[in-house]
């Protein structure tokens, strides 16, 4: 565990560190709104987000470039130093789902600026929704095909076997996972903080199962997140970007998935599982009974109506994320 928290230490301060000059580098090659009509991720357009966060336009995006690229260098150096005997299929899952989402989100990103509707970087929401659930499944294929994942833990019940099923079931939680983060990513600090809060309940559970080649993408990852909040809390300096929301969300619902732990993703990750849940049952709500079931949506929006400060609200999201992340750790712990 010491180890652990090392390199959680030496990821904080070398992300810190970088995190001054790359904020300076974004804002040089302008990679920021220049103005706010903000598209959530079912492609819909976010008046009553716009207007509580017009302020907030010239704030650069694109944080998660940084994430990542330390994240990856600094996690491949460890493995090397400390002489991890890698699980190789485990690595890969990992480094898929961060980096590969992480594209994807880059693509929105550089879309946003460019802003062509013909060509490449026209490519609708549906094709975009289409390869992440592509990812997705080839992500979960690799976790029934190549670590010999087909199972559902049940506390009470014991293991179910899925057998086949378990690979759109696992496609599911990811692609979930995915736009809950991007979801959350609305208030400053909301979507890094709770991240932290779960990479901390999934650092505990993969040091008790003994998995080194997790534990230590965690640890690592948990320090590089810690160092972006810093600059990422009211008033935001920079935005994670949807390279960092959906390479995030990617790669916690693949940690969580590897821990074997199925129920506790739910759980721990239980603000998110709102934030996407309310957003959701809002999309259905107005395109099947031509109204909207709640005030605004997601969850944190409905409070920003209801007048609740910004901080306000992130700071009591991350209250309910931790007592989430308590009892999600108690289920998997029992």
């Amino acid at each position: 565990m010491a180890q652990l928290l090392g390199l959680s230490i030496l990821s904080f301060v070398i992300s810190g560190i970088l995190f001054v000059p790359f904020i300076d580098f974004l804002y040089k090659i302008k990679l920021r709104r220049v103005e706010q009509k903000t598209k959530d991720p079912f492609n819909q357009l976010t008046p009553l987000f716009d207007k509580f966060h017009a302020w907030k336009v010239g704030t650069p995006f694109g944080g998660g470039i940084l994430i990542i690229a330390i994240v990856t260098i600094l996690t491949l150096w460890a493995y090397g130093i400390f002489g991890i005997h890698i699980k190789p299929w485990e690595l890969f899952v990992m480094l898929f789902a961060f980096i590969g989402f992480g594209l994807l989100g880059l693509y929105d990103d550089v879309k946003k600026l460019v802003g062509g509707k013909n060509g490449f970087f026209g490519i609708s929401f549906g094709y975009k929704f289409l390869i992440q659930w592509i990812m997705a499944f080839i992500i979960a294929y690799v976790f029934y095909a190549q670590l010999g994942y087909d199972f559902l833990f049940v506390h009470g019940f014991g293991l179910a076997n899925m057998g086949f099923l378990f690979i759109p079931f696992a496609a599911f939680v990811i692609v979930s996972f995915v736009n809950a983060v991007n979801i959350a990513d609305g208030l400053d600090g909301l979507a890094p903080g709770l991240l932290i809060i779960c990479l901390v309940a999934f650092l505990a559970i993969s040091s008790r199962q003994l998995d080194e080649t997790l534990g230590i993408f965690i640890a690592i990852l948990m320090g590089s997140v810690a160092a972006f909040l810093y600059f990422n809390i009211y008033k935001a300096r920079i935005w994670l970007g949807d390279v960092g929301a959906l390479s995030l969300g990617a790669v916690l619902a693949v940690i969580g998935l590897l821990t074997g732990k199925t129920i506790a993703i739910a759980v721990i990750g239980g603000v998110f599982v709102l934030e996407i849940g309310s957003s959701l049952i809002q999309l259905l709500s107005k395109r099947f009974l031509g109204r909207k079931l709640f005030a605004a949506a997601p969850l944190h929006l409905y409070f920003q109506k209801r007048g609740w400060e910004e901080p306000k609200i992130v700071m009591r999201a991350w209250l309910l994320g931790f007592v989430f992340a308590i009892v999600g750790l108690y289920i998997a712990f029992i």
